[in-house]
């Protein structure tokens, strides 16, 4: 079962499941530095190992480059450049997460992927606001698993967002997404 069914299950449990579990929002947690990330994991598509690309002239610093993808050209961007956590390390454990976002494949290098994880509404708390220059426009929320504190990424937002440059803001299924 890949983990998009997986996921799909988890949200819509099927009938006859007990009441009392809850509705559990899946994410996928990845780490970036000593953070660690979640993002809905019914946007990922496959996770990769990192490989070279091909740089494209004139790109921000945070695109690395596209890759082809069994025949499909997807820009992959860099999370930690694009949110200013430092030099980018690429280790064996350095892997690109693919997503699929309002219509679009792009892929996003992570230091490295944790798990699968489920958080009930409750475990997740609104981002504080900061009178800095942080922009939380992105997150979604901090979640809490034990001793574990998740930003929990809007991935779709982030991608398809103007700054990225990552899709046409003036193509139908953008506008649709928004």
């Amino acid at each position: 079962m890949d983990i998009a069914m997986q996921a799909a299950i988890t949200r819509n449990p099927p009938p006859g499941a007990p009441a009392e579990t809850g509705y559990r929002q899946e994410f996928l947690t990845y780490r970036l530095g000593e953070e660690e990330y979640a993002i809905d994991i019914l946007k990922v598509q496959e996770i990769r190992g990192y490989d070279a690309v091909t740089r494209i002239a004139g790109a921000p610093a945070f695109v690395k480059g596209v890759i082809n993808l069994r025949g499909t050209i997807v820009p992959i961007v860099d999370l930690r450049i694009k949110f200013g956590l430092g030099n980018a390390e690429y280790t064996p454990f350095t892997v690109t997460i693919i997503l699929n976002v309002g219509g679009r494949i792009v892929g996003i290098v992570v230091d490295s992927v944790s798990d699968v994880t489920g958080l009930l509404p409750e475990q997740i708390r609104p981002a504080p606001d900061f009178a800095s220059g942080l922009d939380t426009a992105y997150i979604q929320g901090l979640g809490t698993l034990d001793e574990r504190m998740l930003i929990v990424v809007d991935i779709e937002k982030l991608m398809l967002s103007g700054e990225m440059a990552l899709v046409d803001e003036s193509a139908p299924e953008t506008r649709a997404a928004a």
